[in-house]
Formats: structure tokens, C-alpha cells, sequence
């Protein structure tokens, strides 16, 4: 009997050999008795080894050396060969030291080459085998981490799958904090370690300390090997708190963009079970797979806690809009009761029948089944209750004033809401008694006429299922008030009605005396429909003039606008007049002058105008008409000549002879117009043409102003955000002393670097900035700038142009010192430059405002002098520094009027030197110009002679 003996490559006990030993046995046999055979093999994939028959240790002993390239030696009973890359070996000892024949061979050739190909399949077949149960175990995992399951079943179920790939019995997953340094179980299970993980809890190093779990996260790459090893090479010793020793232990880190977030341990106490560099290479790949799919699972939580939270915050914002609906639809209810209320004040025949609907009326508002009304008796000694309906009082009689809770809410004249207990405590008082059945809760609210009760609502409930409410008490509140009013309403009609009955019953006894009272009530209704009619004159006619207003205009203009609609309907026209300087009328002879020049203005224009045309007042010196202009365009522009020709005819208002004159602006209907107010809107635009050209004229609207107005909304978008980003620089000019032309100061000049285009002067902007009321904030970011800039030292003055709207402005003192004494700066190198229009506002307050300026060291100059009033007794009334002569002057020194205004000039000059107030010739462009004003005694110039404005830099660097 033959017998057989198998080596194969130690690094791979798992693998089979790739030659059987029947196959050995089989080859053996086909030998003489007595042989011995040995056949070897060495394959990078499968490995090395051998097999005997029979059963021999010592035939395959130098097999190895045979196989890994060793010469072979001069013997027929061994053979060598290569076989797509594998190296093949036979050796056979036939009896007698004979040699196999060349069949057996080949035989043996071909046999050992066809069982390195099939080993070689069976090994694929294996590594596919693998592949797939590792892709299987990868699509469980992935599926685990969208179920819905708690983090601590799903790692369970991840340690199942990592168990079905390699020996993984013992197993734990820890969490790391790397900035904290502490670890955090989120699994654990182990055969002998009685270790119990709370995965709520976290521990530190400390806690746990010679920690190969540690270690291993600190470490960042995979360990592996005996526990007691590892320990060794980490220089630490044994610690029986740290659980059992293992005889293997293998750990990889998990990592989530390069940094170490945890790690997965497997272990083994069984001395047969040990793991590779394939163990560690599959724990790897499954520990990042199992590691994503805990993120996807935490983000999955994370997401759903999103919703929840979302969930919650939707069912508030829910709960929110139906309380809104809600209480809208109370109001709604509340609305339409209270209409009905005063329906019915009106409508019904008797007060019985009136207090029925209102019963009706309240039920719908709250729980009105028990309800009375009680009113003050006509002599105001008593309550007649005049209406009840109660389950357990179905009779109410009058009775005199008692301490009833009736009598309570008329006493007080105040609402009363009160329980039980209230009840109890208010009788315990001695402040009421009861009458009646007892009541759970008790809500009265009194009747008012004229400001004087006359009476009180009450509902009641005898249930404690029902109570009510604050908020029932301020619904019964606000509806008693509108029922109080209906009552006296009903009462009066009732009045009436019984009135009426006792005339038809003696209207041949009293005959003169129904007449007079037939007249009486034609007079009161007479009365009340000329109230009615001024009313509705008051409500769509102008108070002072009597004419039509914006409501009446707007009116009529839809009418024109849909008769102009129909096929050859009539065109028109809407005129839009502002009078010109009006202004100066009210704050120079007063408001009541204004008004009697308005009256006049009203009168003329109505004077004008034909049977259908419209003439309204729409506020201050505003008019529109609206007119018929059969021949378009022209009938507009002929009437409105006219009209201009009437208004510059002179009046008398308050003994003065005034002037007036307006700007008018056109706008000719056209199909594109939608409704009235697109109409007036454009008449405004083209009246402010007619102000911009030079005022009294007209103008008329065309598309030319639609774009110049969007023009104008575009330049203040760019006006706002140049605010916001300091857009605005201050360009400063010299001024001059004319007799040795040594610069004694600085105007501040303000200038604007838009975006697009560029440096522009205040004339692009300035009537934007005043109209929409930001020009303040313009001027306060050029005296931040002005002031910053004298904090910086330097010779000289430095001044600024304040218009009459600061002046006007109670803050405008203390904000202005305020940034002085922010920036450090010297008030005394600060002056401010105003116009006469600010010396006429409010002169007293102007008068403290320039005091206290001069106190803290600011001067101030008086600029543009002679184009106003050139008020001589404001120069002597105000602290006024400095005249600025206007350039207007300084040019006519040498031009047609020059005799004139040379002898302007040198009064002006004289006052200011008698005065010793100093003078600044502004606009000096010539030396002949500069030369005249030196002649005439003038101190100081200013202008493109003397000086450009530019930044301060260009005067400091020159």
C-alpha cells in the first residue's frame, strides 16, 4: 500500500496543495515496485511545496533549493522545468538506481503542468469568491446606513457583516475627539472582556491610561500583533484594569480628510486564529466604508432633527396664521354686527322689536342665552329693565336705585366682569346684593348717550361649564357703545312714532298745534340734509377757496378719461399751477396775506375757464383744471397764455401791491394715460419744467420729461448709495488777501466722484438733494471731512457753506461741536458761510444760534450778499464776520451798468468798514477786476485769478 506526505508554503496554511497526493500515488504507481517519487512546485501565486508517495519527509526536503534556481546535478532520476512562470520539479528513485522511461515523463510533465492550472483556477475562483462577499458586505453596509435604525443596531449589524469576512468575534468601534483627546464607544462586544460601553459617555486619556486603543489614534496608522507585544514595543506594562490580553490584536484608524475621527479593533484570544496583512488591509478598506456610512447615518439624524425642527417651527407659523384668521374673522363677525346694529337702529319699527335684533346680535358674538337691558328711568331714580330673556328669571320688574349689580356698573360707570367668588366678595362688602337666581358668572357693560348712562347690557351664565372673558368684556364694551348710540336713536324714533299718534288722534283739537310741530320736523330735516350737503361739499371742496379738491379733480378726470375713450370723445387737458415765490408771501406780510392772495388766484382762473371745464386747489399754492381743448394741443397752450397774462396782473393784498405769477405745466390726454392720477402726476413734471426754465411760463409734457424724470430717480439711487460709500469730497479755493496776495483761508467747495461719470459739481445734484431731503446728509459728511481736515493743522481758515434748513435745525449747533471736539480740531480756524434767506427765518432763534457759534470761537460770513434782501439792519443785528460780495457785482465793475455797480460795490464796502465787518470779493476772474476791488478798500478775493478749487493736497504739496 502506498502513502503520501503534502508541504505546502507556510505563509499560506489556508491554501491547498497544487499537486493532490492521488495524483502523487498515481504517478508512483505506474513505477516499478519499490520507487519513490517526489514532485515539487514554486508559483508567486500559489506558493511552494511538495508532495511524496509514499509517504517520505526526506524526498522533499531539497525541493526547495531544486525549485529556486540551484544547479541541478547529473542525475536522469530528477527534472526541472518552467511552466508560464511556475517552476515545476520531479524526482523518482527507481530499485536498482534505474531511470524512469521518457512516456512516464512526459506523463509526469503533462500531469504536474495540468494541476498547476487547475490550482491556479481554483485560487481565482477563491479571490472572485472573496470579492463578492466583500461587494456584498459593502452594499449591506451602505443599505444600513440609510435604514432606519438607532446608531447602536446598526454598528451590530456592521460587526455581522465585518464577522461574515474574517474572524472578527471580538470587536469595538470608538469615536475620537482629537482636540478634547477623548474616545467614545459606540460599540463593543467582546467574549471575555466584561467591559460594559456606555456610548453616551466619553473618556479622557487619563482615564484610561497605557491604552493600546490610544496609542493607536495617537499612532494615526493600523497596529497589530499580541497586546502584550504591542505593549512591549510602546514601553508600557500590563494592566489587568485594561480587560484580558490578546493573543492577536489588529486595529485601524479611521480617518475623514487626514484626520484620525476613530478607529475599529478586532482581537483574538484563540491560539489558532491569527491575523494578516490581508486581515489588516480588508479591516481597512471596511473601516472607511463603515466609517462613511456612520457619516451618511449622522447626517441622515442630523437632517431629520432639521425637519423635525423645521416641522416644529412650520406648525407654529401654522398656529400663527390661524389665530390671525382667526381673530380676522372675529373682527369680520364684530364688523358686520355692529353694521347691523346701526341697520336696525334705523330700520326697526319698535323698540321691542329693535332690543329682539340686538339680542339676536350679541348671541353671535358670545353666549347671550341669559340677557337684559336695563335703562335709567326718564325721572333717574330707577332701572326699567326694558328687555330679558333667562332661563331661571322670565320677569324683570322696574324697581327703584338699589344696590343691585346693575346699579353696581351705573354707580361706576364701568364694565364688570365677576365669577362667584368675585359676587360673594362684593356682597361681603356690603357693596351689592343679589336679585334673583344666583349667577356663575356675571358680565354687565353700560350704556352711554352723550358721555351720561342711560342704561346697562348684561349676560349671564348659571353654568360653571361657561364664563367669560376679558376679551368678551371688550367685544360687549365696544358693541354697548354702537348700541347706546342705536338706542337713543331708537328711542328717539319712538318717540316720534307716539308723537305722531296722539297728533292723528286730536288733529282736530290741535290742529295749530300739529303744524307747529310738522314744522319743527321739516325744519330738523331740512337741518339735516343741508349738513349733509355741507358735508359733502366740506369732503370734496377746498375750505379756503370753495373750489373743487384732489378727490373731486380725480373724480371728474376718470369721468373725462372714459368718455375720452369712446370713439371721438371729447380730449382735454389737465393744467398744473404753482405759484411762483409764494413762499415769500406767507413768511414776509404773513399766512393770512397768502390766503386772501390765493382767494384772488382762484377767483381769476374760475373767471377763465368755461361751463365744463374744472377748476381745483389741491394744497398750498397748488391748482389744476382740468380743460376742454377741442383743438388739442393748441387750445391748451392759447389758455394757458391767458391765463399767465391774467395773474401777472397786480392786487392789493394787506396794502400791499403784489404781482403774482406761476409756472403751469400741460398734460394732453392721450390713450396711454390709465387713470387720473398718471394724468396730474405728469402736468406736476412739466410745471417743474417750467420753474426750471425761469418759472412764469408753461411747459408741456413729452416723453423727452418721462425720461428726464427717470433720469432723476436714477441720479438719486446713485445720490443714496454715493452716501453710503463717502462718495463726496471736499474741493477746497483760496482766499486771497488782494493787497499782498497771501492766502488767508480755504472755501470748502463740495464735488461728488460719481462712479460713472466722474467729478461733478453741486449744479448736477443739488435740486435732487434738496427735493428729496438728503442733502443734509450730504452737507454733514462735507463738514466731517472739512473738520478732519483742520485737525490736521495747518494756517488759515477754513470755511463752509451751511444752508437755512440747519439753521433751522435744533441739533445743529451740538452735533456740529461735537465733531469738533471728536476730531481734536480748533474751532477757531472754523467759519461758516450763510445766505440772507437764513437771517430771515426765525430771527431770534438765528440770533442765539450765531451768538453761541461766536462763543466757541466759529465765525460766521454773510455769502452771496446783495442778491437777496440786503437787509442793512441784519448787518447790525447779527455778529456777522465777513460780507462776501457775489460775483454778480464783481462782474459788472466793467460792464455796461458799471457806474451803477461800481457805486454798489463801494457803499457796500464803506457800510462793511463802518461796521468792521470784513469784505471778500467772490468771482475775481481778472486782474482788472482784482484791481478795482484793492481801489475800493474790498480786504480779501476770491476766485480762478487767485485760485482753482482742487483737494488740499494740490495747496499743500505746491
Amino acid at each position: 500500500m502506498l502513502s503520501s506526505q503534502v508541504v505546502t508554503s507556510a505563509g499560506h496554511p489556508e491554501r491547498g496543495a497544487v499537486v493532490s497526493t492521488a495524483l502523487a500515488r498515481t504517478l508512483c504507481a505506474l513505477l516499478p515496485a519499490g520507487s519513490r517519487l517526489a514532485l515539487g512546485w514554486s508559483d508567486g501565486a500559489l506558493g511552494e511545496g511538495g508532495v511524496s508517495a509514499p509517504d517520505d519527509a526526506a524526498a522533499v526536503d531539497d525541493l526547495p533549493a531544486l525549485l529556486f534556481g540551484a544547479p541541478l546535478p547529473r542525475d536522469t532520476t530528477l527534472r526541472r522545468w518552467q511552466h508560464h512562470g511556475g517552476v515545476l520539479a520531479v524526482r523518482a528513485h527507481l530499485p536498482g538506481g534505474q531511470a524512469p522511461n521518457d512516456a512516464w515523463w512526459r506523463m509526469a510533465q503533462g500531469a504536474l503542468q495540468d494541476a498547476l492550472v487547475m490550482a491556479r483556477q481554483r485560487e481565482q475562483i477563491l479571490s472572485l469568491e472573496n470579492s463578492k462577499r466583500l461587494q456584498q458586505a459593502l452594499y449591506e453596509i451602505a443599505d444600513l446606513a440609510g435604514a432606519d435604525l438607532e446608531m447602536t443596531d446598526m454598528l451590530r449589524h456592521f460587526h455581522r457583516v465585518l464577522n461574515s469576512l474574517m474572524y472578527a468575534q471580538n470587536c469595538y468601534i470608538v469615536e475620537y475627539d482629537d482636540v478634547h483627546r477623548r474616545i467614545r464607544f459606540l460599540y463593543f462586544a467582546d467574549q471575555r472582556d466584561s467591559f460594559v460601553a456606555d456610548p453616551d459617555r466619553s473618556y479622557e486619556e487619563h482615564e484610561m491610561p497605557r491604552s493600546l486603543t490610544f496609542a493607536l489614534l495617537r499612532h494615526g496608522k493600523p497596529l497589530s500583533g499580541p497586546s502584550n507585544e504591542l505593549l512591549a514595543a510602546l514601553s508600557d506594562e500590563v494592566d489587568p484594569r485594561r480587560g484580558p490580553e490578546s493573543l492577536d490584536w489588529l486595529g485601524v484608524p479611521m480617518l475623514r480628510d487626514g484626520r484620525v475621527c476613530g478607529a475599529i479593533v478586532v482581537q483574538s484570544y484563540e491560539h489558532g486564529v491569527r491575523y494578516n496583512e490581508a486581515d489588516r488591509t480588508l479591516l481597512g478598506y471596511v473601516a472607511q466604508h463603515i466609517l462613511t456610512a456612520m457619516d451618511r447615518r449622522q447626517a441622515q439624524v442630523q437632517l431629520e432633527r432639521q425637519v423635525e425642527r423645521r416641522t416644529v417651527e412650520l406648525q407654529r407659523a401654522n398656529h400663527s396664521l390661524q389665530d390671525e384668521v382667526s381673530e380676522r374673522r372675529r373682527a369680520e363677525k364684530l364688523q358686520l354686527a355692529l353694521y347691523n346694529i346701526a341697520e336696525m337702529a334705523m330700520s326697526a319699527e319698535t323698540l321691542h322689536q329693535y332690543y329682539v335684533q340686538v339680542h339676536g346680535v350679541v348671541g353671535t358674538l358670545l353666549d347671550a342665552r341669559n340677557f337684559y337691558i336695563a335703562l335709567v328711568n326718564e325721572g333717574g331714580t330707577g332701572l326699567d329693565f326694558v328687555y330679558s330673556v333667562d332661563e331661571y328669571n322670565p320677569a324683570r320688574p322696574s324697581r327703584p336705585f338699589s344696590h343691585g349689580l346693575t346699579e353696581y356698573i351705573v354707580r361706576n360707570r364701568q364694565p364688570l366682569l365677576a365669577s362667584r367668588e368675585h359676587i360673594d366678595a362684593l356682597r361681603a362688602a356690603g357693596r351689592v346684593h343679589e336679585f334673583g337666581a344666583r349667577s356663575h358668572c356675571w358680565l354687565g357693560v353700560p350704556l352711554l348717550s352723550d358721555d351720561e348712562v342711560v342704561g346697562v347690557i348684561v349676560v349671564q351664565s348659571y353654568s360653571p361649564e361657561i364664563s367669560f372673558t376679558v376679551h368678551d368684556q371688550r367685544l360687549l364694551t365696544f358693541v354697548a357703545q354702537n348700541i347706546g348710540n342705536g338706542l337713543a336713536r331708537q328711542r328717539n324714533q319712538e318717540q316720534l312714532r307716539l308723537a305722531h299718534a296722539e297728533l292723528e288722534k286730536r288733529v282736530e283739537e290741535r290742529t295749530r298745534e300739529l303744524a307747529e310741530v310738522n314744522e319743527q320736523l321739516l325744519g330738523q330735516i331740512g337741518e339735516r340734509l343741508r349738513a349733509e350737503q355741507r358735508l359733502t361739499h366740506q369732503a370734496l371742496h377746498d375750505a379756503l377757496t370753495g373750489l373743487p379738491n384732489r378727490v373731486h379733480l380725480l373724480d371728474r378726470l376718470e369721468d373725462a378719461i372714459n368718455l375720452a375713450q369712446l370713439p371721438g370723445g371729447p380730449a382735454f387737458a389737465v393744467l398744473f399751477l404753482d405759484l411762483d415765490r409764494f413762499k415769500l408771501v406767507n413768511d414776509s406780510i404773513g399766512h393770512a396775506a397768502g390766503d386772501q392772495m390765493l382767494v384772488e388766484v382762484a377767483r381769476r382762473i374760475v373767471s377763465m375757464v368755461g361751463g365744463n371745464d374744472l377748476v381745483a386747489r389741491l394744497g398750498g399754492d397748488e391748482f389744476a383744471i382740468l380743460l376742454q381743448c377741442p383743438e388739442g394741443l393748441e387750445s391748451a397752450r392759447e389758455f394757458s397764455q391767458r391765463m399767465l397774462a391774467a395773474l401777472e396782473e397786480s392786487m392789493w393784498v394787506q396794502g400791499r401791491e403784489l404781482f403774482p405769477s406761476g409756472s403751469l405745466g400741460i398734460a394732453l390726454w392721450s390713450p396711454r394715460y390709465r387713470n387720473a392720477e398718471e394724468l396730474v402726476r405728469d402736468a406736476d413734471a412739466a410745471m417743474y419744467r417750467a420753474k426750471a426754465q425761469g418759472k412764469d411760463r408753461f411747459a408741456v409734457f413729452d416723453e423727452a420729461m418721462r425720461e428726464e424724470a427717470l433720469r432723476s430717480l436714477d441720479l438719486e439711487a446713485d445720490l443714496r448709495r454715493a452716501i453710503n460709500n463717502r462718495d463726496f469730497v471736499p474741493y477746497y479755493q483760496p482766499i486771497v488777501r488782494l493787497s499782498d496776495g497771501a492766502v488767508m483761508g480755504y472755501e470748502a467747495l463740495l464735488r461728488w466722484q460719481h462712479e460713472r461719470r466722474g467729478l461733478l459739481l453741486p449744479s448736477a445734484f443739488l435740486d435732487l438733494g434738496e427735493e428729496s431731503g438728503l442733502i443734509e446728509q450730504v452737507d454733514w459728511l462735507l463738514y466731517e471731512d472739512v473738520i478732519g481736515q483742520l485737525a490736521q493743522g495747518g494756517e488759515g481758515y477754513l470755511s463752509v457753506n451751511v444752508s437755512p434748513r440747519h439753521f433751522r435745525s435744533p441739533d445743529f449747533t451740538p452735533r456740529l461741536f461735537g465733531l469738533i471736539e471728536a476730531a481734536g480740531a480748533d474751532p477757531r480756524r472754523l467759519r461758516l458761510e450763510i445766505t440772507e434767506v437764513a437771517l430771515l427765518d426765525d430771527g431770534p432763534r438765528t440770533l442765539r444760534v450765531l451768538q453761541t457759534l461766536r462763543e466757541r470761537g466759529v465765525l460766521v460770513q454773510l455769502d452771496d450778499f446783495g442778491t437777496g434782501f440786503s437787509a442793512l439792519s441784519y448787518l447790525h443785528r447779527f455778529p456777522i464776520s465777513t460780507l462776501k460780495i457775489d460775483q454778480s457785482f464783481i462782474a459788472g465793475l466793467h460792464g455796461r451798468d458799471l457806474q451803477s455797480t461800481y457805486a454798489l460795490v463801494q457803499g457796500v464796502l464803506s457800510l462793511a468798514r463802518t461796521l468792521g465787518i470784513e469784505t471778500v470779493g467772490e468771482g475775481i476772474e481778472n486782474a482788472a477786476q482784482r484791481q478795482t476791488l484793492l481801489q475800493l478798500g474790498c480786504d480779501y478775493g476770491q476766485g480762478y485769478l487767485l485760485g482753482r478749487p482742487a483737494p488740499m493736497d494740490a495747496f499743500v504739496t505746491g
